[in-house]
């Protein structure tokens, strides 16, 4: 019998004014009850309770003891039932990590829409083009962009997935032309982003005939990061593939167009990552639920013809 359970059995025979009171509400026996206070009496070295054949009376140790004792239960309590609110109301703080471009474009809308429905959850996300230790550095969800993940002691959902584009500024292609196949990228200023998920010597083009392989050589610029690929597209400094959600905003405005229409590369999954299912806090299922159901829309190639419709060159 552990000192807290004691402690409560010490609290409600004084409540009701019997050991066999307290034994009935506490579904137990008298001798238990009667055990348990006499334990912590031996445990002190003090009497808690007077006792009679008639009635039981604290002593002042006891009517000391007793109040911590109440003090003691009711912090337990509340964090217990603090604890067990977390498994059904979304609320606290939500440590997320996401690969720079999806976060940016795809996580941070997302973020808001969560905050509508669950305002109790505030989120702090980190963007990095790295994938994180989930344990060591404290997040509770990581949303990374892969292939297929290598094997790992945590929990994987897959949320969609999505892929490149090849894209050009619109003074660009007029001063060099306009590619109509992945092979004549060879006569056109080819820029690369360098990420540990696809290698930068090749670009594999999945087409009309099948996959198609174009060696784009030694860069003129080269970068890590989708945004800043887009930028340097955008400013006409060659053709570059960017993925669907970095390019979106920039076919929209007509900085960027979207060339090799026929034609999709570095095909990926988005995964969220988090440590357990069992005992699952509440803003962190309910986080995944609604990545789930949210981020597939701004991932999807499903997208692109109502984006670049207006842009597209052949």
């Amino acid at each position: 019998m552990d000192t807290l359970q004691k402690m409560r059995v010490l609290v409600r025979v004084v409540e009701v004014g019997s050991f066999t009171g307290a034994a009935l509400h506490l579904n137990t026996t008298t001798a238990y009850a009667s055990r348990a206070v006499s334990d912590l009496e031996a445990r002190l070295q003090t009497r808690l309770l007077n006792r009679t054949t008639r009635r039981i009376a604290l002593t002042e140790a006891g009517e000391r003891y007793l109040r911590r004792c109440e003090d003691i239960l009711a912090c337990v309590d509340a964090a217990e039932a603090e604890a067990s609110d977390a498994q059904a109301r979304p609320s606290g703080k939500l440590k997320v990590h996401a690969m720079t471009g999806i976060g940016q474009h795809c996580v941070v809308p997302v973020v808001g829409r969560y905050q509508q429905r669950y305002p109790d959850v505030k989120v702090e996300l980190t963007l990095a083009q790295r994938e994180p230790d989930l344990i060591d550095e404290g997040y509770d969800v990581a949303l990374v962009l892969a292939t297929k993940l290598p094997d790992s002691g945590l929990i994987s959902q897959r949320l969609g997935s999505t892929f490149s584009i090849a894209c050009a500024s619109p003074a660009y292609l007029e001063r060099y032309g306009v590619p109509g196949t992945p092979a004549d990228l060879a006569a056109h200023t080819c820029l690369r982003t360098v990420t540990p998920i696809f290698p930068a010597h090749e670009w594999v083009f999945q087409g009309p005939c099948g996959p198609e392989t174009f060696a784009p050589g030694t860069a003129k610029f080269c970068v890590n990061v989708a945004e800043a690929l887009a930028v340097a597209v955008g400013e006409g400094m060659g053709v570059g593939l960017l993925p669907f959600y970095s390019a979106a905003s920039g076919l929209r405005s007509g900085e960027l167009v979207h060339i090799l229409p026929e034609y999709t590369s570095q095909h990926t999954n988005a995964f969220a990552l988090y440590a357990s299912r069992q005992y699952l806090d509440a803003k962190i299922r309910t986080w995944i639920e609604f990545l789930r159901d949210e981020l597939p829309a701004t991932l999807n190639h499903e997208n692109v013809d109502a984006v670049v419709t207006s842009n597209l060159l052949y």
